[in-house]
């Protein structure tokens, strides 16, 4: 689609925008969710029964209605590991050390958690902050070889040369990637990507197994990728215009880290407070509008939470940078979902005007069988028939 059209599209929408001074706390009652089930939940969060979790938010109506943190003694947890070399530590001393307590889970003991993957999404919605404001002008079905000008790249060959950035956006690039291993793994594609100094030659190096557009096969690496790509197209990084453009106007503070060659760590490296992950799932509910301005390209986000491709597993599916999560009696509705390894979440349910928040640091392997159904858990606690009104987010 040529991009005048898309900027032609993308029309302003209409919504309430939540206060520049954050949530408004409130009973679950008051915004038509059962405050019994959530105290359930939060004392199964509490016992371990999802593995270590740091934080439980949940916000319906632009409302507060549950907030919690738990402790955990991650020093006394993997303090050992963090003293060995090796897949998941390849950087005793820094934040490639995921065992560390400087960096995991917490930013310098902050409020600011590590994100990982859900970093793939907000760089998503950054490129639609981009297409609103003019700045990246390149459509998704636009291959994306031209922006690798100046490397000698291995195995190339015509699929390579046919990878869009939809392709990326989608994770259906055809590169072999192995990314469905345990992430202590040695052999794990994205453990190898950080042990490497440049992440995009690594990832755009690798040998095609599939055409692109054909096969969803998650990969880390192809999230550099579009880091490569967004600073190629507007002369900055993602983080940079993120801080500028997104994070600034909706008041988010952040961290986010950067690979050894200086692109941010696009698929694994920002850090947010809960609340604030959450002030981009409410600018996703507002159709991208936030106190009257409009921040996110409309089109973008309605591509964004589009099926794009098949995850393969219990129904769930594929969008731009976005997991979309099948729930209700039949699974035919889907949930805008972020997520990110050792336990980030962020499920936003625009029917309820719903957004839940995990956020956790179970990094590896666990014999005990842990419980996966917190979306189903907050739905249920969800008055169907309820509604926000015209006070919603105020």
């Amino acid at each position: 689609m040529p991009v005048a059209i898309w900027l032609m599209l993308s029309a302003a929408a209409h919504a309430q925008a939540l206060p520049a001074r954050g949530w408004q706390a409130v009973s679950p009652a008051a915004v038509g969710l059962d405050g019994a089930a959530l105290d359930a939940l939060d004392a199964d969060l509490a016992a371990g029964k999802y593995g270590l979790t740091d934080s439980l938010l949940v916000i319906r109506c632009g409302k507060e209605a549950i907030e919690r943190t738990y402790q955990r003694d991650y020093d006394k947890i993997y303090g050992d590991r963090a003293k060995q070399t090796g897949p998941l530590n390849h950087d005793l001393h820094g934040p490639y050390n995921y065992f560390g307590t400087e960096f995991h889970p917490y930013y310098r003991h902050s409020d600011m958690h590590t994100m990982q993957s859900v970093s793939k999404t907000v760089t998503s919605i950054t490129f639609g902050v981009a297409m609103q404001r003019g700045k990246f002008k390149i459509p998704p079905d636009s291959q994306i070889i031209r922006y690798f000008d100046g490397y000698n790249i291995a195995n190339l060959d015509d699929r390579k040369r046919r990878i869009t950035l939809r392709n990326l956006l989608t994770m259906q690039s055809g590169l072999e990637w192995h990314e469905d291993l345990a992430y202590d793994d040695p052999k794990n594609s994205a453990d190898v990507m950080e042990a490497t100094h440049d992440w995009v030659r690594y990832v755009i190096d690798q040998p095609m197994v599939d055409d692109p557009g054909t096969k969803f096969v998650y990969n880390s690496g192809v999230t550099e990728l579009l880091a490569h790509v967004f600073k190629k197209v507007t002369g900055e990084n993602v983080d940079q215009y993120a801080a500028e453009y997104l994070f600034k106007p909706l008041g988010i503070q952040y961290f986010w880290k950067h690979s050894p060659t200086g692109l941010p760590d696009t698929e694994g490296g920002l850090y947010l407070a809960p609340r604030d992950l959450a002030r981009l799932g409410q600018l996703f509910i507002q159709n991208g509008m936030w106190e009257g301005k409009q921040i996110v390209a409309p089109l973008w986000i309605k591509e964004s939470i589009t099926t794009q491709a098949d995850v393969g597993k219990g129904g769930w599916k594929y969008g731009f940078q976005w997991w979309l999560a099948p729930y209700g009696e039949a699974k035919d509705k889907l949930a805008w979902t972020a997520e990110g390894f050792g336990g980030q979440q962020m499920f936003v349910v625009p029917e309820y005007n719903l957004i839940a928040v995990f956020t956790g640091w179970s990094i590896l392997p666990s014999t005990e069988k842990e419980k996966h159904d917190q979306l189903e858990r907050i739905i249920a606690a969800t008055d169907k028939g309820f509604r926000c009104g015209a006070a919603a987010g105020n």
